[in-house]
């Protein structure tokens, strides 16, 4: 007869949990939070030390019956909901509704979801930690007073429907700020040279320094020809061979930040997605045999690179079993403590190093098994030896210029046997110098100048611009998904091409705000805002004081922008087409999913199309369409005929507008990840590369 009910937030945790505790225990989920602030008013009192008014959320009425009344019939009551700031204030709802005596020992905490973890964390019951309680309500109730006073102002200044976040706002300031940078960069021309030399019967590449032991910068065609007359018919000589070791580190185990950059980067999943997949892995699988429902992973929101000594000694076995004693560590890696972080809990790592895989792979969908391999590597590697490299520098003297090539190999692999970190702007293959040594005259095979302008800095793809945020201390590692898709449900950025680019609604809402809220935007005072949350957190300051000190000068901003600011049209852009329905002119119109066409004459007439982009190329299927580019519902581009449904024609890879050589097929850019994009026939063999 079960005594005791265990509270947890998800099905797939409380069917994990339930399967260790056995039949003395019932496992329920909350189906997440149960109470919140009402979505129709601000519900904050900010004249009785901002007294927050909590309502059951709507749809959530029969899970708390279902939960008070399973209550009733047990001696015991435990709330296990996740180990951080939201978690505990979810336990604190449940303990209030329930009618707990929160004077005892009523919260379970545990960093991962393994039989021993479980059954350690129910023999240690704590107290619920009001300081991690107020921390999120000062959150909660911040980002409800910005949102709730900013928000209806820009509804009547602008449009309906707009908001004004206080980490999103910042977040598009960002976005919107790097678009200023690009559109103001004034390129700056420069020069390289590259030349071909011979050692040994082996080509390789040196490029010009400078002259003697200076670095010079060649900023012009007549500086290229300087160097021209300089080296004519000079032997190129080597003047000096630098070699070294150098040990290389792997990269730390994951935090919620790094594990959402390496999932973009590597995987192309959007910052929600490997967030969704995360909870999966740490809430259960199945795995079958005898172990059945088990977390994989360890909790995924943490800013931690601490690793426990069970999960290093076991790691440290299974590299020794697998690799060799060359590949295990003598001591433990002490990693780097980034500033700010809170240290609560562990990295993200496998619950268990030796559940590889290639074992658990016929458990898990496809992109379950992407996102594990990548954390389950990331971590053993963390605790494998470094690599060594062999590296070369070689300078090379002809008429006074030097040339300098570098080169490295690999001279024991270490961690780079399991795993290297990706990085935004793609990873050069490390190369080797052939045998060169100082005094050797070289052959001389070409000397190619190229020019170069130099480039503006990139628009932020998600992983850059979660890294940024980090490094900025701005947001948290449980805020970073909902605030990117926010910014784009609201339609104030867009991504195209995999970067995000600001819309004009985003750039009137920042501009306003930039006027009327500075601080707001303003990114040494959210910083300084989430510091002031952390030491809510840590109990050094009271929540009440840190809400206090943000209203007084933030309550007078509202007031005077209710007051001066302006009404915003927003004209819409028209189009050159007319609408087949009633002739009107077709404006462009932004929806959650970009672009589409909308009648002028609405609400009159309310035909939309979406917008048809042509890429100069006829169908090879039915001859007399036309391809253009679309989007599939998960807004991945592929190219289709224009006469769909008529012709079924489609294909990922663009068409290009000429037959192959070979066969007269069609020829389409392929794009791969390492050797970039090449254009292939669909038929036959034939290829080369996009720029020849």
């Amino acid at each position: 007869m079960a005594d005791t009910l265990v509270i947890v937030e998800s099905p797939a945790k409380a069917k994990t949990i339930g399967k260790y505790l056995g039949s003395k225990y019932i496992v329920k989920a909350s189906m997440g939070h149960v109470r919140d602030l009402p979505k129709s008013q601000t519900g904050v009192d900010v004249t009785r030390s901002f007294e927050p008014k909590y309502i059951t959320i709507r749809g959530k009425g029969d899970v708390l019956k279902s939960l008070k009344d399973a209550a009733k019939k047990v001696k015991k009551v435990y709330l296990a909901a996740d180990p951080d700031r939201e978690g505990e204030a979810i336990a604190w709802h449940l303990a209030q509704y329930l009618g707990l005596d929160m004077s005892q020992p009523l919260r379970v905490v545990f960093n991962e979801i393994t039989k021993d973890a479980i059954k350690e964390a129910f023999k240690h019951p704590r107290h619920i930690n009001m300081d991690l309680v107020n921390a999120q309500q000062a959150r909660r109730i911040l980002d409800r007073l910005v949102g709730y006073n900013i928000s209806p102002i820009l509804w009547k200044k602008v449009r309906k429907g707009l908001s004004a976040g206080r980490v999103q706002s910042v977040t598009v300031k960002l976005i919107i700020d790097r678009e200023r940078e690009i559109q103001q960069f004034v390129p700056e021309e420069y020069w390289t040279i590259a030349s071909k030399l011979l050692s040994n019967g082996k080509e390789f590449e040196a490029k010009f320094y400078g002259y003697g032991e200076e670095k010079v910068e060649l900023s012009s065609e007549d500086d290229v020809k300087q160097v021209f007359e300089k080296i004519k018919d000079q032997p190129f000589t080597v003047k000096k061979v630098t070699k070294r070791e150098r040990k290389r580190n792997p990269a730390a185990p994951f935090i919620t930040s790094s594990l959402q950059q390496e999932a973009a980067r590597k995987l192309n999943f959007r910052t929600a997605k490997t967030m969704r997949i995360a909870q999966e892995l740490y809430e259960g699988i199945d795995v079958g045999g005898k172990e059945g429902a088990v977390g994989l992973i360890t909790y995924m929101r943490t800013d931690s690179t601490r690793i426990s000594e069970t999960a290093q000694k076991e790691a440290k076995d299974y590299i020794l079993e697998k690799y060799g004693q060359d590949y295990i560590l003598t001591e433990p890696r002490v990693q780097a403590k980034k500033e700010n972080a809170q240290d609560a809990h562990e990295a993200i790592r496998p619950t268990s190093v030796s559940r590889t895989p290639d074992e658990i792979k016929q458990f898990l969908s496809r992109d379950q098994l992407r996102l594990y391999r990548l954390i389950w590597e990331r971590f053993l590697a963390s605790q494998m030896a470094s690599a060594v490299l062999d590296t070369m520098s070689v300078d090379i003297e002809a008429g006074g210029v030097i040339f300098r090539a570098t080169g490295s190999k690999v001279k024991f692999p270490g961690f780079m046997k399991v795993y290297i970190e990706g990085n935004d702007d793609g990873t050069e293959e490390e190369s080797f110098l052939p045998p060169i040594e100082e005094g050797q005259i070289l052959e001389s095979r070409e000397l190619e100048p190229n020019q170069h302008f130099t480039q503006p800095p990139p628009r932020y793809s998600e992983a850059r611009l979660v890294k940024t945020l980090e490094e900025l201390g701005i947001g948290r590692p449980s805020t970073y998904a909902p605030t990117l898709e926010t910014v784009q449900k609201r339609g104030y950025v867009a991504l195209e091409e995999k970067r995000f680019v600001p819309t004009e609604l985003g750039e009137i809402i920042i501009t306003l705000m930039e006027e009327f809220f500075p601080e707001i935007l303003d990114v040494e005072f959210t910083a300084k805002m989430e510091s002031g949350l952390d030491a809510v957190e840590e109990g050094i300051t009271d929540w009440v004081k840190v809400l206090d000190s943000f209203y007084h000068d933030f309550a007078k901003r509202v007031a005077y922008a209710e007051e001066e600011m302006k009404e915003v049209e927003i004209k819409d852009e028209e189009s050159d087409e007319n609408c087949e329905l009633c002739g009107s002119v077709m404006v462009y119109k932004l929806g959650r999913f970009g672009k589409f066409l909308a009648c002028s004459g609405f609400p009159d007439c309310r035909n939309t199309k979406a917008i048809v982009k042509e890429i100069g190329v006829k169908c090879p299927n039915c001859e007399t369409g036309s391809i253009i580019e679309r989007k599939s519902k998960k807004s991945r581009i592929f190219y289709g005929c224009n006469r769909y449904p008529e012709c079924d024609f489609v294909s990922w890879d663009k068409p290009i507008a000429r037959p192959c050589p070979k066969c007269s097929h069609m020829l389409v850019e392929k794009k791969r990840k390492k050797q970039g994009v090449s254009i292939v026939c669909t038929n036959c063999d034939y290829q080369e590369e996009a720029d020849s």
